[in-house]
This record gives C-alpha cells, sequence and structure tokens, in this order.
C-alpha cells in the first residue's frame, strides 16, 4: 500500500526536485470492442455479466512475446451506456498450454503502479512469477482506472510540485494545505473528466470482472499486491461466486475506521521496521552505522534537517527536508534495503553544513501537466477527515509516541493529501462481508513497513473460515518472492487449490 507516484512526487517535491508521476502506455495497446460485466449498483446485488466480446490482441513487450489490448469500459458502471474509457491491459501466454490451469489476473499496487508493465516487462515485470506459475497459467494484468494507460488522472505540474509538505506546524498551514488540496481536485477534474470522480476501486472492481468475462474465464483466479489485495477483497465481497482462487499478499485492512487508528496502526508498522534496522546495525559489522549509536545519528540528521541545513544527495546545493529524509528511510524498509540506508545516513553524517545562500530558486512555473495515479483513487477508497490544525496536530502527538523515530513517514502525506476531500467517499471502510467465496490465502511479513502483520490477521478474521494466512518470519514490503517456501506454498495453493494447515509460518531469508 502507499506505493502510489503521487507520493513519490510529493516527496521529492518537498526535498526542492521534481519527478512528475506518470507510466508510459503500452505502445501497441489497441481498442476493442467492449466487454461488458455487471454494472451492478451494489456490492450485495451483482448482475449478471453479458456475453464478452473477443479481445483484439496485438504483440508487445520488450521482448516482443507479451500481448496488449484496450477494453472499452464505461466511467460509470451504474451508467453502463454512458461515457466509456479505455483500460490498458496486457498478458503473456503459458509456456506449457499442456498444462495450463487457466488465467492468472494480477491487481498491482499502489495506488499508482502499472500491471501491463509488470506483464510487459522482462525484468522487474514478468520476472516476478515463478516459472511454475508462468507454465501454468495465462499471466494478465492491467493499468488500474485513472493510473497509466487506463485514461490517467491528469492534472498541472505546477499545482502537484506545490503540494505542501505534510509537516503541518500551524493553522495557517493547515488552511493553506485544504486551500491547495482544493485548487488540485479542481484542476484534475477538469483536465481529467468525469472519470476523475469514478477512481475509486469499488468501480476497479468491476472492471476486473469485465476482464474475466472478455477472456472467457467462468472463474477469477487473482493475485493482488499490496493495495491490489483492497480490490481483490471487494471482489470477493462483490462477487463471491466467481473466485476460483486468490492471493493477498501484503494485505490492506479497509475496516481502519478513521484517521487516528490509520495512522496509528501504519506508523506502528513504520517504527517497527526502523527497530529491525536498528537491531541489524547493532549485529552486523557490514553496517556502515555498525558500533554507533544508530538512533543518536538518526536524531542528528533529523534535527540538521529540521534547520535546513542537510545537503540532499540527489539535488546539489538544495536542502533535503526532514519529511525527505523520514521518506527515504522508509522506501528503503520496503526491500528492506537496511545496508544501503546505513550508507546513506553515514554519509550524510559526513557531509558539512549546507550554506545559507546555496539553495536554488523556486523553479519557475511552466503550464505543463503531470499525472496524479495516487490521490482520485485513495481519497475516494478512505474516508480519513480531520477536522482542523487542533485535531491533526494531536493526531501528530500521537504518532510521535507511537513511531519517535518515523513520526512523518509516507502515511502522513496520505491524510494530507486527502484533507477537504468532499464526504462522503465513494467507497468507505467497512468491514469486509465475504459470503460464499472459494478459500482466500493471505500472505504477510511480521515485519512490513506498509501493510502491518497486524491488518492481516485482522482481515483473516473477518474472513472465518473462508481466510487462511500464511505469515513469512522476515522484513520487508511484499512476502511471494521470499525464499522457495512462500512461492511454493502459494503456486501449489494458486495451481492445485492446495491450501497450508492453518497457522503456517516460512523463515525468513
Amino acid at each position: 500500500m502507499l506505493r502510489g507516484n503521487r507520493l513519490a512526487v510529493l516527496g521529492t517535491a518537498a526535498a526542492g526536485a521534481v519527478a512528475l508521476a506518470g507510466v508510459a502506455p503500452p505502445a501497441t495497446a489497441s481498442p476493442t470492442a467492449s466487454p461488458t460485466a455487471s454494472p451492478a449498483a451494489s456490492p450485495a446485488a451483482p448482475s449478471a455479466p453479458r456475453s464478452p466480446s473477443a479481445v483484439d490482441w496485438r504483440a508487445c513487450g520488450d521482448d516482443g512475446r507479451a500481448e496488449c489490448a484496450t477494453l472499452r469500459l464505461p466511467i460509470d458502471w451504474s451508467r453502463p451506456d454512458g461515457p466509456a474509457f479505455g483500460l490498458a491491459i496486457a498478458r503473456r501466454k503459458a509456456l506449457d498450454p499442456d498444462a495450463r490451469v487457466g488465467t492468472l489476473v494480477f491487481g498491482p499496487g499502489g495506488p499508482g503502479d502499472s500491471g501491463v508493465q509488470r506483464v510487459t516487462r522482462v525484468e522487474n515485470g514478468i520476472d516476478r512469477f515463478s516459472d511454475e506459475l508462468r507454465r501454468r497459467f495465462d499471466i494478465v494484468s492491467f493499468d488500474p482506472r485513472g493510473i497509466g494507460a487506463s485514461h490517467p488522472v491528469t492534472c498541472s505540474a505546477d499545482l502537484l510540485r506545490a503540494a505542501p509538505s505534510p509537516m503541518i506546524k500551524s493553522a495557517a498551514q493547515f488552511r493553506a494545505t485544504l486551500d491547495h488540496n482544493a485548487r488540485l481536485r479542481a484542476d484534475c477534474r477538469a483536465r481529467t473528466g468525469p472519470l476523475y470522480d469514478h477512481a475509486d476501486t469499488l468501480s476497479t472492481v468491476r472492471d476486473v470482472d469485465a476482464i474475466r468475462a472478455a477472456l472467457g474465464e467462468s472463474k477469477l483466479t487473482f493475485h493482488g499486491s499490496s493495495y491490489g489485495t483492497l480490490l481483490g477483497e471487494m471482489y470477493a465481497e462483490t462477487f463471491p461466486e466467481r473466485v476460483r482462487a486468490m492471493v493477498l499478499e501484503s494485505v490492506d485492512d479497509h475496516s481502519v475506521p478513521d484517521a487516528r487508528r490509520f495512522l496509528t496502526s501504519e506508523l506502528a508498522a513504520a517504527q517497527d521496521s526502523f527497530d529491525q534496522f536498528a537491531a541489524w546495525c547493532g549485529r552486523t559489522q557490514e553496517c556502515a552505522l555498525h558500533g554507533r549509536d544508530v538512533r543518536a545519528v538518526w536524531r542528528g540528521l533529523r534535527a540538521r534537517a529540521a534547520r535546513g541545513d542537510l545537503p540532499d544527495p540527489s539535488s546539489p546545493g538544495a536542502a533535503l527536508p526532514e519529511f525527505g529524509l523520514v521518506l527515504m528511510a522508509y522506501k528503503s524498509f520496503y526491500g528492506p534495503d537496511w545496508a544501503g540506508l546505513a550508507s546513506k545516513l553515514a554519509a550524510l553524517d559526513a557531509t558539512p553544513p549546507l550554506g545559507s545562500g546555496s539553495r536554488p530558486a523556486a523553479a519557475p512555473a511552466t503550464g505543463e501537466t503531470a499525472t496524479d495515479p495516487f490521490t482520485a483513487q485513495f481519497c475516494s477508497d478512505w474516508s480519513l477527515p480531520v477536522r482542523d490544525y487542533g485535531e491533526y496536530a494531536k493526531l501528530m502527538r500521537r504518532t510521535e509516541r507511537v513511531a519517535p523515530d518515523m513520526t512523518f513517514a509516507r502515511p502522513v502525506m496520505a491524510i494530507s493529501a486527502c484533507l477537504g476531500w468532499p464526504q462522503p467517499v465513494r467507497n468507505p471502510q467497512h468491514r469486509l462481508r465475504v459470503r460464499g467465496s472459494a478459500p482466500i490465502l493471505l500472505a504477510n511479513a511480521v515485519h512490513d513497513p506498509a501493510t502491518p502483520h497486524a491488518w492481516a490477521r485482522n482481515v483473516a478474521r473477518q474472513l472465518g473460515p473462508t481466510g487462511r494466512l500464511l505469515t513469512y518470519a522476515g522484513a520487508g514490503h511484499g512476502s511471494y518472492n521470499r525464499g522457495p517456501c512462500m512461492r511454493n506454498t502459494i503456486d501449489a495453493y494458486l495451481t492445485a487449490l492446495t491450501l497450508p494447515p492453518p497457522g503456517t509460518t516460512c523463515p525468513a531469508v
């Protein structure tokens, strides 16, 4: 969760550098007639899909062995004959047709990740899937609506670049953030069109069912990662009888009711990851900070960043703000890349203070556009309102107690980016209600910085007999490729529907 490019934009903007978000569309994606899935008005009463149209696949991918297409789908599933958009999809066929089980649909994370690139790329793409899965399944994924090549949410690059820091220190800064968010919403909506207000995951559930129908599959085999687990959960809730097998890896808990509990659980996980890093440095000579007080070094760097005299290694002459420093550490925990983080912190600690006159001038307005693959989806899926600065400050004081080293990790940005979002949101949090689905396998690391293991346990409880939790005893975000135990256990379920025994834990590698 929370890996979207929108967050990367905000983090680098805060550091004085700009990285405009966006995912290039597949070069050979082509339009087809629209397959139509259920235009259900409510999750509880989906109607049956009509017969799918043929998909017009075209060769694509960096090795030419993938296939790409575009499905024309309704922007608003309650108006199936209304305006449509193009959903970009990609496929690699099973390498052993005689052993083929069916189609495996992969739900990308983020919000903001490209499922098309997951399939079309060889390195850091289709190689995510084991040889066994590639042998026995057609692997299919997609760019979710509003992301990548699927009618991306488009906004002013200048407004995205000017996003305020989530480290809000006064009522005036809180009001400025509300004002900026309102201007950005209006701008993105005007540039993007009606899809901006239909970027929620419940709408994407219908898109996934349209993919299933277009491929001629009577039931869905699905693997969702990170934010893609929310998509899987809601698909199982909406279309339980259409699930053949489902893996949810790094699990989102959509029952977390409010901003306080969202931040508390998220930042507790971030702090746990920092604690794991500090412990590793204490026992490992290869750590660049071995033999030193890691927390003291970290506190010193945060203090320097807060003063504005810590150089930004990615932007010569610019200061690295405190939020950018924390974000750098947080991102390293996804791997985790503890050795890389230790080296970066040691190098930063050795730098002399930045001179007061060496900061570059603010970037001039350009009038360019950029894509925002995060806000429209996340803020439509999570109702996390904060009433005023007093409540925001109280939240930050609470998170400082929970996460003294990682108080301003990336989830705080999710809260600040959604400040002022119109209520009620299209897809508010609720406890899962899955009835009649095939078994669902959940996979989560014990020390996951972004999707706490507690979230996976809670979702498993909500699923009851339908859910089975597979635990990875190590660290990092994502667990499928954490050694043969995790990979083989998940593969056995997807291919042969063989579930691991309750309570199964795979060792850290």
